[in-house]
């Protein structure tokens, strides 16, 4: 699921102070909801399309026909910056969906903007039913924003490698590596020896912040004032990309285009390698089959240690709802996040299982049997580690892309001056 992430702060506080601003009340219009006789009616907005969406609509007609109480309306509204642009939009004009989808690191910003309904004492009500111990521990540090619960774990994922185990063989390259930086610079002279692209990248925050993690640093500071990415462990990764760019054994695909461009060069064989969401495990094993390849995945490759941030989204409640709509958005989100129901998203797309007693179940152990490429993301789960949550974060993301970018494609400028840049400008926004 490599996702754009990069969402204005200022754009937050502009429409947050628009919503205050309105004279609608909660309920029917600014709860995004509506009653029809005595079944509740709800929207949903979702994000991303392809089978994840599928997957989503899916389940929403299977909720919708398990009762005649509630009534869900589902809505695509693109990726996730498109989705937060037109959630904040619609807050302000008081007709935001009762739920949505909401990408991890984008929690801190909407909750302590007053957009979120704070779900820690529907949970406590509800403990018995919810079970939320069962959700996955790794997969809960995003979840809560100042000791509150605002989502329930819903599609989520790691990034992963995906490697075309075809490509390796003929290379004579051994298909269970490479398991660290080392060993994925040793396979990439090697794949280049043989006229083959090693690997297509984007420089994408995500997976930079799991470089960040394998290397033993901290992208900020626990507490979310200070900039840490312009420390050796923030700048490895960064010396590690250009060095591997400078000698052609990484290929940075840019601009508006560049997650498509970097899937199409791994989907079309010219990349042995790809860094990609656990999210497009079935959409890449479909790929293989078709185009006649072999495909593998494994954890991303281990610098000082293996380390990787969470992403993919939440379910949220927003926070003009009338308490029946509340209620009703509840027990739908209780119901999406549910053992059967994380399975099935598992398996259909490739999302990790949100719960526990899913992963445990013999219907998934027996399935990775099969298909031991769903069970990676799982397995990497011990070594995760929550993305940043601090207000500002969604517009540092941005300032350390054109900072990589830059440290990469131009030779004269040295990654350390680059992050040291960057950082100044983040400290300045994390010091408001």
């Amino acid at each position: 699921m490599s996702k754009k992430r990069r969402l204005s702060i200022y754009g937050v506080s502009a429409l947050f102070l628009l919503s205050a601003c309105s004279t609608g009340g909660a309920g029917g219009k600014n709860g995004g909801s509506a009653a029809s006789g005595d079944k509740i009616v709800i929207k949903y907005w979702t994000a991303n399309g392809g089978k994840i969406e599928e997957a989503k609509q899916n389940l929403v007609k299977q909720f919708n026909a398990s009762q005649n109480r509630i009534e869900v309306q589902a809505a695509n509204q693109g990726n996730y910056d498109d989705l937060h642009a037109k959630v904040q939009a619609a807050f302000a004009a008081g007709n935001a969906p009762a739920i949505s989808d909401l990408e991890i690191a984008s929690t801190g910003v909407f909750a302590r903007s007053g957009m979120l309904v704070d779900l820690t004492p529907l949970a406590a009500r509800d403990e018995a039913t919810l079970n939320s111990k069962d959700f996955n521990p790794g997969l809960m540090g995003n979840a809560y924003v100042d000791g509150k619960l605002y989502g329930l774990p819903f599609m989520r994922s790691t990034p992963i490698l995906y490697k075309n185990v075809t490509m390796l063989k003929s290379a004579g390259l051994d298909p269970a590596g490479p398991k660290s930086w080392a060993e994925l610079e040793q396979y990439a002279r090697v794949l280049k020896a043989n006229g083959k692209t090693p690997m297509t990248l984007t420089v994408d925050i995500w997976y930079y912040e799991a470089l960040v993690a394998q290397s033993g640093g901290k992208v900020l500071s626990d507490d979310g004032k200070k900039a840490l990415f312009n420390s050796a462990e923030g700048v490895a990764p960064v010396q590690y990309w250009k060095k591997m760019a400078s000698e052609g054994l990484f290929k940075f695909a840019v601009g508006n285009t560049a997650g498509a461009d970097a899937s199409k060069d791994w989907d079309n064989q010219i990349s042995a390698f790809k860094f990609g969401s656990t999210a497009g495990v079935a959409a890449a094993l479909e790929v293989a089959k078709g185009n006649n390849f072999e495909v593998q995945t494994d954890f991303m490759p281990a610098n000082t240690s293996y380390g990787v941030p969470t992403g993919g989204c939440h379910l949220i409640i927003t926070s003009k709802t009338s308490e029946k709509e509340k209620e009703a958005a509840w027990e739908f989100i209780k119901w999406m996040t549910s053992k059967e129901n994380t399975i099935y998203q598992h398996k259909y797309v490739g999302y990790l299982p949100n719960r526990v007693s899913a992963l445990q179940s013999d219907e998934l152990q027996n399935y990775y049997k099969e298909n031991p490429q769903y069970k990676v993301a799982s397995d990497q789960l011990k070594y995760a580690v929550p993305r940043p949550m601090a207000t500002a974060y969604p517009e540092i993301t941005k300032m350390m892309q054109d900072a990589i970018t830059k440290a990469i494609l131009e030779p004269n400028v040295k990654p350390q001056d680059a992050m040291n840049e960057a950082a100044d400008k983040a400290n300045k926004l994390l010091g408001k």
